[in-house]
């Protein structure tokens, strides 16, 4: 097996994001309290917009996984706070959240494919307890995932 130390420098590195963020989700709770995700909706917080309309905010992760990686949220929680909380009412947001992912996944050229993750609960690494919908691409996705 040949390996540069090169890639076993980002090998190391994914690992210590993989571990960081399952420690994150270990230490998340769901709460009434604003997340991270309500304040950059009230650009309270600031990020780099990818698309936004009257129902849905996109924009790019602080920490990639992959050379694309934009997080889709709702702006208006609704109780959906992940994707097992999901209720009938919610459908309609669902459905714009994929649809969203779809036009932005051909305004940023993923042409080729892209994946779709949607954490849910401490063992389904979810850190923030607002829907939100991972659109990853612009490299070979690998399987099984996580």
């Amino acid at each position: 097996m040949h390996t540069s130390s090169g890639r076993i420098v980002v090998l190391a590195s994914h690992l210590t994001s993989m571990a960081s963020e399952k420690e994150a989700a270990l230490a998340a709770t769901p709460s009434d309290s604003p997340t991270i995700f309500d304040k950059i909706i009230n650009k309270e917080i600031p990020s780099t917009v990818v698309y936004e309309d009257d129902q849905v905010l996109a924009f790019r992760d602080i920490s990639p996984q992959a050379p694309t990686h934009i997080l889709i949220i709702p702006k208006v929680k609704d109780g959906l706070t992940g994707l097992s909380k999901a209720e009938e009412r919610h459908c309609e947001i669902l459905g714009r959240l994929l649809y969203t992912a779809k036009l932005i996944a051909k305004q940023e050229g993923l042409d080729d494919g892209f994946r779709i993750v949607i954490n849910d609960g401490p063992k389904g690494c979810q850190s923030v307890y607002h829907i939100h919908v991972h659109l990853l691409g612009g490299r070979q996705m690998t399987w099984p995932a996580g």
